[in-house]
Formats: C-alpha cells, sequence, structure tokens
C-alpha cells in the first residue's frame, strides 16, 4: 500500500532520513492504544484489513477454545462496532454470572460457591462440571458407595462447608442412626471403643455391613480357637466380652483369670494345678497350653535346668508314666540337678545297692551326687567311666580284658580303695617284683639294681604293652646313638655295659669327646698320619668329631676350609690335586701355621719358586728386583698352575687399554717397558702421559700447537684431555670445555675457515679468555668492525653509532659476517608495517615515503638509548600540523586542540598507515545521517563540545504535527536552547 502514497505524506521535512518507521507515528490509533503498540499482530502492509482473520484467531492472553471460538466478536467486545475492542477480563464470571447466579444443582450462591468457575466447568460446555472431592480443601475421596450419592444427600441444607473427615462416618449428618442401632457389638455401650469418629477402623465404604477388625491392635490377636466360628470356636465377641465388656487388658498368656479359662484351671488334675500355684499360675498357662486345644498341654521341662532325655521322658519315649512318679506328693518345687541321680527321692536304693564296686563305701569319687560321671539316662547298667579323668589313662595292658589284661578294677584298686593319687608313671607301685627281677633277664636287659635305676622313671623305658620290650631314646641324654654306637645288629654295641662300665648314672661325655679314656683313646694314641697325640690342639682327644662320624673310624674326612685356607686345585690331595700328605706342608708335624692362602711365598711353600723368577724370562718380572712382596702372591698366581699368572693392573688405578696392553693386544713387549727397574714407587695418573718415563719427547716435540710453552692447558699433566690410548697423533679437543664452543666458519676446514689453531690463538696464546660473543677483541673481528663505515646500504657506522665491540653477536652469527641482523623489539618498539625495511607487508593509506634504511629514523647515526623517541609526534609532527590537508573529513588537529597522543585514533597505523585513523565517538553513532564533523562541532577550535542546531534549526527538520510540549516552554523555540538539547533524548 505504501508504494503509491506520495512522498511529502511520510517525508514532511527535507531530512528524508528522519522520518518515523512505526505504524504508530503515521497512522492515528482508533483503539486508543487498548489493543497494544504492535499493528502487526493483527494488520499488514499489503491491506489494513487483510488480517481479520488472525484477530478472530484470538491467540493472545485469551485464547478462544471449545464454546468460544464459535462465538461472534461483538457478543464479548459490546463497542466493537465502532472499532472499540478495549482488554476484556478473563475471568469467567464477568460473562458467566448469571448463568453463575441461576445455576440450582446445586445452587451456587445459596452454597457460597467460589466464583472461580474453571474448577468445575471448561470451555467445552457449561454443563458436565466436575469437582475433585478428594483435593484440597475438601479432602474428602469418594469412593464406592460414597460415589453415585447425590450431592444433597450428604449436604442437607445446601451446606458445603462440612469439614467432615473420611472417618468420620458416625456423625449426625451421615451414619449415627447406622451407628446407634448398631447390637453386635453394641455400640452406643461402648463409645469410647466404638467412637462415632473412628468408623473405618472396621467399616468401609463398600458396604456398612462388611464391617473387619483387626483384633491384634488390642494386643491381643485371635488365633486358632480364639477366632469366630467356623475358624475358631467363638460364636460372638460377647463370648469373652461379657456384659458389653470392651476394655478387657487381659494378657495372652493370663489364660485363666476369672474371666476366661478359670474353672477349667481349676479341675486340672494331672498335674493338680491348684495345689501348685506357684509352679501353675492362672497368668502362665500359655506355657504349656496354645489356642488350639486345652488338652494337648506341652511343657519343656529343660526350662527348670533338668531335660528330661532318655528314660526320663513320658513313656513311650522314656519310662515315666506320670509326672508324679518324680513329683510325689505334688512336688514340684524340686531343685535335684542332673547328676544327683542317687538323691533320696530318685535312685539312691540302687546307689545303695550297687557292689562293683560298692559305692557306699567307696568315698567321695562316687557319691550319690556324682552318679552321671559314670551312669546316663538310657539304662543304669550300662555304665562307662573315663579313667583318663583321674589323671591316669588305661591304655594296652592297663585295660579291662578282653582288650587288655584287667579282669576287674579290683586288681588294682585291691580293698576298694579309689583314694590313689600316685602319679601314673610311678609304675613301681605296682610292677615292683618285675624290677627287683632285673638281674636274671639277662641279655641286653641291665640290672636295674645294680646300675641304680630310679624306681619312679620305668616309662622312660617301659610301656604299657609289654614289659620286656623296652627301648631308651639315648639322644635324651645329649648323647644320641648313630651308626656304629647303636646296639648290634644296626650298630656294633653288644650291650650297654660296653661302655657303661659299671656306671650307668655319671657319665658325661659329649658326643665329640671320642678319644677320652673309656672310648677310642688307644685308637687316638695309636694314629700316625697325621700323628694325633703330637699334632697340638687341632688333634686334641676331644676334637675327633671334626674329622671322624660313627661310620667308621678310617674314613676320616676334614674340611681344610675351617682354617681360613680352602684346599683348592693343585693344593688337594691326589689325585684332584698335587698333594700326596698333609705333610708335604705341614712339615715337622706343624699344624699350626696361620698363614694366609695369598701368602704363597713363605718359607715353608713357594719361596723356592718366587726366587726363581729372575731366570723365567719372558714377561715375568724378576720378583726379587721388582720388590714384589712374598704375602701378595694370590694377586697374580691362582692354585692351578704357578706359570699362568695374570694380574688387574685396574687395580692400580691405572687400566691397561688399547696400545697399553701387552702385545699382540697392545704394543707394549713387556711390563719393565714401563717399569723401569721400578714395580712398586709409580704414581703416575692414566692422564699422565708425558710423565718424565713414558711421553716426555713426544711431548716435547709437539709443535701444532707448541705443547711446551702453551701454558697449563696444555700441561704434560693432561694429555688424556686430546689424547687417547688407541693413538697418539689422532687428538681431538673438545673447544667447547673452554666455553667458547666451535660453530659455523670457526670451525677448522673444511667445516669451518679456520686452517690452525694458531689463526686465532696468535704468538701461540691459549690463555685467552673472552667470550664467544666478543668478536670485536684486537685479535679477531676488530678490523672488520673498524671498516664499517665503508660497507654502505643498510649497514650502520659502527664506530660513530657507539655499538660495543663486546656484543657483535647481538647481530652477527660464526656463518655469515655480512649477514647481520638486529631484533629491533628488544629496544621495546618493534618494527612494523611502514617502519620496517624492505620488503614489508602491504600498507595502505601512506602520506610519504616509509622506512628504507636505519638513519631514516636515527639520524646522525644517533643510536643511542631513547632516541628516537618511540612517541609518533616526535617523528610525525609535520603530518599532525598539516592534517587538514589530507582530506576533506580530516580536521584541523592544530584547531581542534587534538592531543599529541596520536595512537589514540591512529590504531590501524600498522596496515593503514597515517590516513587509517578510526575514532570512538561515545556520544552517538556515526555516520550520522551523511554530516561531517564540522555539521556539528561548529566551534573549530573545541571538539570537546557540540551543537545540534546546525541541522534541527529548521522547519523541515520534524515530522508535521510533532510536538514537544513537555520538553519545555515556549515550544518550539526553547528546543534549541542550549545547543545539544536535541541530544538530552535524541542519543541514537
Amino acid at each position: 500500500m505504501h508504494e503509491k502514497v506520495q512522498c511529502v505524506q511520510c517525508h514532511v521535512k527535507p531530512v528524508f532520513t528522519n522520518v518515523g518507521k512505526n505504524c504508530q507515528d503515521c497512522h492515528t490509533d482508533i483503539h486508543q492504544r487498548k489493543m497494544g503498540t504492535d499493528c502487526a499482530q493483527c494488520h499488514t502492509v499489503q491491506g489494513w484489513n487483510i488480517a481479520v482473520q488472525q484477530v478472530k484467531d484470538h491467540q493472545n492472553r485469551f485464547p478462544l477454545l471449545g464454546a468460544h471460538a464459535a462465538v461472534q466478536c461483538e457478543d464479548c467486545h459490546k463497542s466493537a462496532a465502532v472499532g472499540q475492542f478495549q482488554g476484556l477480563s478473563t475471568a469467567c464470571n464477568s460473562c458467566h454470572m448469571r448463568d453463575f447466579q441461576q445455576a440450582k444443582s446445586p445452587d451456587h450462591v445459596a452454597g457460597q460457591f467460589p466464583q472461580t468457575c474453571d474448577t468445575c466447568h471448561t470451555f467445552d460446555s457449561w454443563f458436565g462440571a466436575t469437582v475433585n472431592h478428594s483435593a484440597p480443601p475438601i479432602n474428602f475421596p469418594l469412593t464406592n458407595g460414597h460415589a453415585n450419592v447425590p450431592c444433597v444427600n450428604c449436604h442437607v441444607g445446601n451446606n458445603y462447608n462440612l469439614q467432615i473427615a473420611a472417618t468420620d462416618c458416625g456423625h449426625s449428618g451421615c451414619h449415627l442412626t447406622t451407628w446407634q442401632q448398631t447390637a453386635n457389638p453394641k455400640h452406643s455401650a461402648a463409645p469410647t471403643v466404638f467412637p462415632i469418629a473412628t468408623c473405618s477402623t472396621c467399616h468401609n465404604t463398600v458396604s456398612w455391613l462388611t464391617a473387619n477388625f483387626d483384633h491384634s491392635t488390642t494386643g491381643f490377636p485371635l488365633a486358632n480357637s480364639h477366632q469366630m466360628a467356623p475358624a475358631g470356636k467363638v460364636n460372638a465377641c460377647a463370648d469373652c466380652h461379657i456384659n458389653n465388656n470392651y476394655n478387657l487388658t487381659t494378657q495372652l498368656n493370663d489364660c485363666g483369670n476369672s474371666g476366661c479359662h478359670l474353672t477349667t484351671w481349676q479341675q486340672t488334675a494331672n498335674p493338680k494345678h491348684s495345689a501348685a500355684p506357684t509352679v501353675f499360675p492362672t497368668a502362665t498357662c500359655s506355657t504349656c497350653h496354645d489356642t488350639v486345644s486345652w488338652l494337648t498341654a506341652k511343657f519343656d521341662h529343660s526350662t527348670t535346668g533338668f531335660p528330661l532325655a532318655n528314660s526320663h521322658q513320658m513313656a513311650p519315649a522314656g519310662k515315666v508314666n506320670a509326672c508324679a512318679d518324680c513329683h510325689i506328693n505334688s512336688n514340684y518345687n524340686l531343685t535335684t540337678q542332673l547328676n544327683d541321680c542317687g538323691n533320696s527321692g530318685c535312685h539312691l536304693t540302687t546307689w545303695q545297692q550297687t557292689n562293683n564296686p560298692a559305692h557306699s563305701a567307696a568315698g567321695a569319687t562316687f557319691a550319690a551326687a556324682n552318679c552321671s560321671t559314670c551312669h546316663n539316662p538310657t539304662l543304669w547298667t550300662n555304665v562307662v567311666f573315663n579313667h583318663a579323668a583321674t589323671g591316669w589313662a588305661l591304655t594296652g595292658s592297663h585295660q579291662m580284658a578282653p582288650a587288655g589284661k584287667v579282669a576287674a578294677c579290683t586288681d588294682c584298686h585291691m580293698g576298694n580303695n579309689y583314694t590313689f593319687t600316685a602319679a601314673n608313671t610311678d609304675c613301681y607301685g605296682c610292677h615292683q617284683t618285675a624290677w627287683n627281677s632285673t638281674p636274671s633277664f639277662g641279655g641286653a636287659v641291665p640290672n636295674h639294681i645294680a646300675a641304680g635305676f630310679p624306681t619312679s622313671l620305668c616309662s622312660s623305658c617301659h610301656d604299657t604293652v609289654l614289659w620286656t620290650d623296652s627301648t631308651f631314646n639315648h639322644a635324651s641324654t645329649g648323647f644320641p646313638l648313630t651308626n656304629s654306637h647303636q646296639i648290634a645288629p644296626a650298630g656294633k654295641v653288644t650291650g650297654c655295659d660296653q661302655c657303661h662300665v659299671g656306671n650307668y648314672s655319671t657319665l658325661s661325655i659329649a658326643p665329640t669327646d671320642c678319644a677320652n679314656s673309656k672310648c677310642h683313646l688307644t685308637t687316638y694314641n695309636g694314629t700316625n698320619n697325621p700323628v694325633h697325640a703330637t699334632a697340638g690342639a687341632p688333634f686334641a682327644a676331644a676334637n675327633c668329631s671334626t674329622c671322624h662320624n660313627t661310620m667308621s673310624w678310617t674314613t676320616a674326612v676334614f674340611d681344610h676350609s675351617t682354617t681360613g685356607f680352602p684346599l683348592t686345585n693343585s693344593h688337594q690331595m691326589a689325585p684332584a690335586g698335587k698333594a700326596n700328605a698333609c705333610s708335604d706342608c705341614h712339615t715337622g708335624n706343624n699344624y699350626t701355621a696361620g698363614f694366609p692362602p695369598m701368602d704363597c711365598g713363605n718359607s715353608g711353600c713357594h719361596l723356592k719358586d718366587w726366587n726363581s723368577t729372575p731366570t723365567f724370562g719372558g714377561n715375568v718380572p724378576n720378583h726379587i728386583t721388582g720388590g714384589f712382596p712374598t704375602s701378595l702372591c694370590g694377586q697374580c698366581h691362582d692354585t692351578i698352575v704357578w706359570t699362568d699368572s695374570t694380574f688387574n693392573h685396574a687395580s692400580t688405578g691405572f687400566p691397561l687399554t688399547n696400545s697399553h696392553q701387552i702385545a699382540p693386544a697392545g704394543k707394549v713387549t713387556g711390563c719393565d717397558q714401563c717399569h723401569v727397574g721400578n714395580y712398586s714407587t709409580l704414581a703416575i695418573q692414566p692422564t699422565d702421559c708425558a710423565n718424565s718415563k713414558c711421553r716426555l719427547t713426544t711431548y716435547n716435540g709437539t709443535n701444532n700447537p707448541v705443547h711446551a710453552t702453551a701454558g697449563a692447558p696444555f700441561a704434560a699433566a693432561n694429555c688424556s684431555t686430546c689424547h687417547n690410548t688407541m693413538s697418539w697423533t689422532t687428538a681431538i679437543f673438545d673447544h667447547s670445555t673452554t666455553g667458547f664452543p666451535l660453530t659455523g666458519s670457526h670451525q677448522l676446514a673444511p667445516a669451518g675457515k679456520a686452517s690452525a689453531c694458531s689463526d686465532c690463538h696468535t704468538g701461540n696464546n691459549y690463555t685467552a679468555g673472552f667470550p664467544p660473543m666478543d668478536c670485536g677483541n684486537s685479535g679477531c673481528h676488530l678490523k672488520d668492525w673498524n671498516k664499517t663505515p665503508t660497507f654502505g646500504g643498510n649497514v650502520p657506522n659502527h664506530m660513530t653509532a657507539g655499538f660495543p665491540i663486546l656484543l657483535c653477536s647481538t647481530c652477527h652469527d660464526t656463518v655469515l659476517w655480512t649477514d647481520g641482523k638486529f631484533d629491533h623489539s628488544t629496544t621495546g618498539f618493534p618494527l612494523q608495517g611502514p617502519h620496517m625495511l624492505a620488503p614489508r607487508t602491504a600498507v595502505t593509506g601512506a602520506i610519504g615515503p616509509m622506512v628504507n634504511a636505519c638513519t631514516d629514523c636515527h639520524l646522525g647515526g644517533n643510536y643511542t638509548t631513547g632516541y628516537p623517541t618511540t612517541d609518533c609526534y616526535g617523528c610525525h609532527q609535520t603530518y599532525y600540523t598539516n592534517a587538514q590537508n589530507y582530506g576533506a573529513t580530516v580536521p584541523n588537529h592544530v584547531t581542534a586542540n587534538y592531543p599529541t597522543a596520536c595512537i589514540s585514533c591512529h590504531t590501524p597505523w600498522v596496515t593503514q598507515a597515517w590516513l587509517g585513523a578510526v575514532f570512538n565517538h561515545t556520544y552517538f553513532r556515526i555516520p550520522h545521517h551523511g554530516s561531517v564533523c564540522s555539521d556539528c562541532h561548529i566551534a573549530a577550535t573545541n571538539y570537546k563540545t557540540f551543537s545540534c542546531e546546525a541541522c534541527h534549526t529548521v522547519p523541515t527538520a520534524h515530522r508535521p504535527g510533532m510536538s514537544h510540549p513537555n520538553v519545555c516552554t515556549p515550544s518550539p523555540a526553547c528546543w534549541y536552547s542550549p545547543p545539544t538539547r536535541c541530544y538530552d533524548c535524541h542519543k541514537g
């Protein structure tokens, strides 16, 4: 529609951008803002009435749903004919109040129903309302029989403010009459037990007559016969609750109380309960009786501390016919213990008649209170006695026949004596006759009497199986009998008295003391290889077991290593070694020698061989002139062959490697080639190659460099720094150890440009201490440094620039002197954009030439710190003063009093140079309708102020009819005073 409208109808001012964009800016709102400010909700630019259907859809705060969808607009919007669709209330009663007032089933007004219709009604139809009777504030769910009852049946008198709880069935408005008429049980006669407010305890909403009561909630559950018939034997509650007494507090076990089973309790005769009321109190009937049947009583006799087992049980399980068999005269206060069988009321007669043994005369062991020690309740005559409990277990022949040899207890307990206290090892008390007969037994049986064997220790040798097969553990004496020491045929001993000559008790010979006067002394004295008697302590008579064993005297074996001198290889006895007899070494029967294994050259061993070394020749040094100690032969020689000696030269601190080894592995032909007349006092270090006895001549002849005059680095003691033991001429020096690594051109040719060490170390000076970056010192590149004024190009004059000769490596490397590079960012001023030397990155907006040489900035060769300044104005002052000449939109920086902090605006200078200035206009967005700076900043000398009046004072600057009556008075004259008045509101 807007396409056919004349421009001036909207653009009433010549400023065409100054026009509203919202509908209400041009179109009068006939709705008087009742429909909001968003006209596009209903109207479009294609036609004012084209979106009426959207209005009818009513998709706003009140969508038209259900029955509302078929209603005409004017049915609700009464002023629709004049276009007035002001917002209406969304509450139902704003339209349906008449319906609310006319409702009679139920009567909403009389019932004081709230006017929140949507609680029960829906959009679809006024009828068919539903109410959630379970939800607050009603909280009374309608279930089962309550579900289909008309409201007025309960809400009598149109009372809808009832506050009845769901359990309160018997209140006056509901089931009170039914409650009053209930007779089984009679509720009204026991109102505290059956209160009208707790009907739901028994009744439910299905049927009033199907009441169920959980009797267990009273603490008295009804089980078995206590249940109502036919499950139990009770016909009605009144069978127990006599006279409508429902306040009973009878306990479950209190069966015999006056109101229940007292008569039955009084009539019980087996046992007679009333005669023993403390044992059978009326309050503990449940101890024996249950609710199934009174007659099937069971009593757990074990609770008395006397369980009934075996014959004590009632027949037919046991032999008892009735409780009175034991509880004579209805005495149920017995405290008889389980083991007290012989008390006067039980088995005393039987106990008195027992004669094997006679219990009544056998003392405390067979007391009437100890019957259970042997007897059990199964059978009195089936007696079992654990004799081990007396401390004397019956084993072997001591057992009763047929297991043993005892016919009756009296075989041992003569005279009915059962009070024995003797220890069970004292066999002599019974077997004295056998002990006295040992002199006549013969064989290996010693005469116990003559030997003084103690009578209390018979069990040391004898057991209870057979007296005559005794054995003795000789190891218990500390002298075990092994091998030949055993009794024949296992050993060579024919009888104990072969060793125990007239004595079995005082011998204290140790197992190693073989040669004592009573044993092997004769054999010891006759031994001559070696002669033991004169060979000293190692062959003492008490040390025979060191070599000899109990198998055979002649198979002696001696472990020579126990002396600290193990016999290995040739030292062993032939044929393993070369020794024929001990006396080969132990001459003169001397077995006290104490020299160590490596002391081979002592006078008694290999001294002769040691003295013969001058005649051996070859690589064998003269041990005498060499000062080799006779006590250290083991350092070179072993016990296999004397002549194949080897010496570990590394043990001296000077390992022999490469050329230092004996030929053919190395170049040395003999030890004396280095050890000239001396093997003991040399203290040469492996690195001390040039000492007077070794390489001094070679050292003195070296001239590249001349070692003798080159100072400490080439001292005679430091040869190994460059040389190794493989070849003297293949010297390698790691120059980096000096703190000056050789890299690039500093290396020796062909890797670098140095021909010889003397190229740098002139005058054989190897004590130079200048660092790697001190290139310009007088001995190196000072000549190059002095020539920099003549190099031209971008090379600055190092002399006039004051470049320090100690910092050449800041720009130069060791590869090529002429390609020096300087990292300008280390000065705090990195070179970017137009500041870079060519070739540089692409830069636009440059006014004058960019930087082509260092001197473009460092005028006069001034490279001192702080020059030139890093402030843009210090270099670009000309650009600042002539800014108005660089474009129509560029303001005069001087007259505008712009600060000289150029970077505030010239932020993209790296890529856009001087003309790429950007200013953050914080007051309002620019560009501003095509205006230039001077349109607002009319004072060219002060850009801190601005004015709107240059544009907005003309009448056409505002739309027709625009009025600002609330801004100021008089309007419109006051609109431009002050000049920034527009900005107070229009900040966009």
